[in-house]
């Protein structure tokens, strides 16, 4: 199927590893021009062939100019994907509302809200100019925020919920506004010996092996298995895509069946 990217601009934040590696190589592979942002560039993100830029998106100032940048490399943007989250680091994910400091909090909601909120700020200008779109990478966990560590958890549904008002706000401009929220993603967030999976694994007693196996189970995932950041991929590319064009202010949730409401 062609997706009818070919030429377009496109910017993914948070792309040095995971999904947002796969994202890259996803719109690229599309024939889209890329510039990919992370704190790290990354052998494997230099190996997409997209524009590599090193910039700190929980910093107020860092989507500003990722944006200023991306725009004098293309000379114009039609997509933006804020995939740039934190909720992978292990030690004092575990505990419990009461053991959130301040300062785990306003970390949290930078990296995974502001961010968001900043860049599309930045890039909203261009964007209503090429009449593109917007996809932020929430998680199922703004659904059932009891899933995963409460101060992830909820500003991913300030995300999705922000998504849904820029969704409306913009509509008649032109720009269309997704969101996807992915469960369990194979990723180091869950793999990584130091991520929260391990952290998790700890607090419960078990190896991370053991975790992960039962994993799927315990979260009702009827495919049996954690999803594909490939998976995850491809939708964003397709929201991307013209073939899209009546499809804004939804949540696309892509977590194996786990989440039961309708």
């Amino acid at each position: 199927m062609d997706l009818q990217l070919t030429d377009k601009a496109a910017v993914v934040t948070g792309a040095s590893r995971g999904i947002g590696l796969a994202i890259v190589s996803a719109l690229v592979s599309e024939g889209m021009r890329v510039v990919a942002a992370a704190r790290t560039i990354t052998p494997e993100l230099k190996a997409t062939g997209a524009i590599g830029v090193s910039v700190d998106l929980s910093k107020a100032d860092g989507p500003g100019r990722l944006v200023a940048l991306a725009e004098a490399e293309l000379g114009g943007l039609d997509l933006l994907v804020n995939n740039v989250g934190g909720g992978d680091a292990g030690e004092g994910q575990t505990g419990g509302f009461l053991t959130f400091t301040d300062q785990q909090w306003y970390d949290a909601f930078d990296l995974n809200f502001l961010a968001a909120v900043r860049t599309a700020r930045a890039a909203l200008p261009h964007l209503t100019n090429s009449r593109g779109a917007i996809v932020n990478i929430s998680s199922n966990g703004a659904r059932t925020p009891h899933a995963g560590p409460v101060t992830y958890t909820t500003a991913k549904a300030a995300l999705t919920a922000f998504s849904k008002a820029l969704a409306e706000e913009f509509g008649p401009q032109g720009v269309r506004v997704n969101t996807v929220s992915p469960g369990p993603v194979r990723t180091d967030m869950w793999e990584s010996p130091d991520g929260y999976g391990a952290e998790l694994a700890k607090s419960m007693g078990l190896e991370q092996e053991q975790l992960l196996a039962h994993l799927p189970t315990a979260m009702g995932m009827v495919t049996g298995r954690l999803v594909s950041p490939d998976e995850v991929a491809a939708l964003v590319a397709y929201l991307a895509s013209p073939l899209a064009g009546s499809t804004t202010g939804a949540d696309h949730t892509i977590d194996g069946g786990a989440t039961k409401t309708v």
